[in-house]
């Protein structure tokens, strides 16, 4: 069994919410980390049922247990009424809850109580690289990170299946579009557009719906879990900046999959824009897990002459990611040009190379390795 980073340890003295896409190992995690916990899964079509005729019984349930016993609720949008009797037993019976789910958006749908603070907040990611024993990179980049579907050694009808059952249960049963037609077809046009500037006009015109229904869309993904936003890095001392954000689906085989782009081939566009996404993908994850307050985003000159693909805290860490196994000075002309406005930003060239090196005082590091520094705590 894979051994993930998130450990949880708030959930010894606080109840929180676990979040996290679909499959990214959430249900795992919390039997592994605690296996003495009592559990509502409420993929329980029975228990689920129940529990929205009556949700009082949780609390008639619960009110048997020890003061300060943990328990956690599997999937918990999908009985929202649940969080009014989670808050009465933390505030009068004090005991511990673990409350996960794939989307959020149910909840703020409802106006369900989210317990005003009382919770603390985690997010579950897919794999990172420190997770998994003898990381292969091309595997990573096939197969995507998703526990299931890096361990099969052919995930694509895993994944087929994955994007169907998140139309049918995400998007059709909740009728949270009314075409679903035009959704799918905007998927397939966000993958277009994955680890590129927003334009929300063009993809509407290629997806045949208003910017309006695009941007509820994109709110959707968020919301859902599917994809996140990467935002500009803003501050301004010499060259003006573009301020739209960048959007990425939450991990790699999603686009990959999308696009019907099998197996990726080194040398060619798509494996670029894969090694890319994995690349924030990872930073991402390992941001949010240990340094939760750096602001991570991404700079781009107006006049689109210059591009760092991310920059971490207030212009601490510059990183670009390339698929070259031969670094030019081309490569490194959007590093340099950040070096000049922030001079005190470690500049880092990610990249397809065998050995590291330093050129011109930015630091190129092959893939794998630069994920080995970046969780050894020798980046940020």
């Amino acid at each position: 069994m894979l051994e993930r980073i998130l450990n949880l340890e708030e959930a010894r003295e606080d109840s929180l919410f676990l979040w996290g896409s679909r499959q990214t190992g959430k249900s795992t995690l919390l039997k592994m980390l605690f296996p003495k916990a009592i559990v509502y899964d409420l993929l329980r079509s029975d228990l689920r049922m129940s529990l929205q005729l009556h949700p009082s019984r949780l609390r008639q349930e619960c009110e048997m247990f020890s003061d300060g016993e943990l328990v956690i609720i599997d999937e918990v949008q999908m009985v929202p009424a649940l969080l009014n009797e989670v808050h009465w037993l933390i505030e009068n019976k004090g005991l511990r809850f673990i409350l996960s789910g794939s989307s959020a958006r149910k909840l703020r749908r409802s106006g369900a109580n989210l317990l005003g603070g009382r919770a603390l907040s985690q997010t579950l990611f897919p794999l990172v690289s420190a997770e998994i024993p003898d990381f292969d990179l091309n595997r990573a980049l096939n197969h995507g990170m998703l526990p299931r579907h890096y361990l099969l050694e052919n995930p694509a009808m895993r994944l087929r299946a994955y994007i169907g059952d998140y139309l049918q249960q995400e998007i059709a049963e909740e009728a949270i579009v009314r075409r679903l037609d035009a959704f799918t077809r905007f998927l397939q046009v966000a993958a277009l557009s994955n680890s590129e500037i927003v334009n929300y006009t063009n993809i509407a015109q290629d997806c045949g719906v208003s910017s309006k229904t695009v941007k509820e869309y994109f709110t959707i993904l968020e919301d859902t879990l599917l994809g996140f936003f990467l935002p500009s890095f803003t501050r301004v001392v010499k060259r003006r900046v573009i301020q739209s954000p960048k959007f990425y689906y939450f991990d790699v085989a999603i686009a990959n999959h999308l696009l019907h782009r099998y197996p990726l081939q080194p040398g060619t566009d798509t494996y670029g824009h894969a090694i890319e996404h994995l690349v924030i993908q990872e930073l991402r994850a390992f941001l949010a897990y240990r340094h939760p307050f750096k602001r991570f985003s991404y700079w781009h000159t107006l006049d689109n002459k210059y591009e760092v693909d991310a920059i971490i805290g207030d212009a601490e860490v510059a990183i670009e990611v390339k698929s070259t196994v031969s670094v030019s000075s081309h490569d490194t002309k959007g590093l340099k040009a950040f070096g000049e406005e922030y001079p005190v930003a470690k500049r880092i060239l990610v990249c397809l190379e065998e050995t590291p090196r330093l050129v011109n005082g930015i630091e190129v590091w092959p893939v794998s390795m630069f994920f080995k520094r970046l969780w050894d705590g020798k980046i940020i």
